[in-house]
């Protein structure tokens, strides 16, 4: 029988497990795809310290326990490599028939993202902390409103939400509600006073022509209904005893 491999403090390597001579341990293994993959650590077990001007990391070993959890589960490892703005480059490529103007929200999305450091972040290595901190970044340092972030946050859910579904990551970092992390300083814009609405109202239904109008713009005024909620409204739509 061979000898069993061991580190430089004696310990027995598992399989896959290597020990390179400036003292950092490796662990190969195959991937979803067949290939061959690497994973670095300077600290074998999660109690053993970190060497002296090296970045503190994971462990190998609960690495590896990690990589076999996502190999179980079928889950992508490191998330297919992509990066956030990535994700929501594929997840933005996958709407069709939007309008300009939410296409163009999602480019406005994109160009933030690019000139991010969030935006450059492998999608398996954000947590629902990271998100918020950049959220609540974009709020307090690059001084941008509710609505704005409201709207990015709106492209980055459904695009992780994407990457969950395609078994890249296991959870969404953004499932969470944006009014329990940045404040809502958005203002609610008033279209059209009270004493408007009633004098507009008045004339439209003393006027010749358009007060045969009347009761649908009172109703449009009284509702919120869009135009076009309100020409497909039909009586089985509507409660009378209510």
């Amino acid at each position: 029988m061979s000898e069993k491999r061991r580190d430089n403090r004696n310990r027995i390597l598992r399989e896959g497990e290597y020990q390179r001579t400036d003292g950092r341990y490796r662990y190969r293994y195959i991937d979803e795809y067949g290939k061959e993959k690497n994973v670095y650590s300077w600290r074998l077990d999660k109690n053993d310290p970190t060497p002296k001007g090296k970045k503190r990391e994971l462990s190998l070993r609960v690495k590896e326990k990690q990589i076999q959890a996502d190999l179980f589960d079928h889950i992508v490892t490191n998330g297919g490599n992509y990066t956030v703005v990535e994700l929501v480059e594929k997840h933005v490529s996958l709407k069709t028939g939007v309008s300009h103007n939410t296409r163009a929200g999602y480019k406005t999305v994109i160009n933030i993202l690019n000139k991010e450091a969030f935006g450059k972040q492998r999608i398996d290595k954000v947590r629902l902390s990271d998100a918020k901190a950049w959220l609540i970044k974009l709020q307090q340092v690059d001084g941008r409103g509710y609505i704005s972030i409201h709207s990015i946050r709106g492209v980055l859910r459904p695009a992780f939400q994407l990457a969950v579904d395609d078994d890249l990551i296991r959870k969404n970092p953004f499932g969470f509600e944006l009014a329990s992390v940045i404040v809502n300083d958005s203002v609610t814009r008033k279209a059209i006073t009270r004493k408007q609405e009633r004098e507009l109202l008045k004339f439209i239904k003393e006027d010749k022509h358009f007060c045969r109008y009347y009761d649908a713009i009172f109703i449009l005024f009284n509702t919120g209904l869009r135009i076009s909620e309100f020409c497909w409204l039909t009586f089985s739509d509507i409660e009378f005893d209510q």
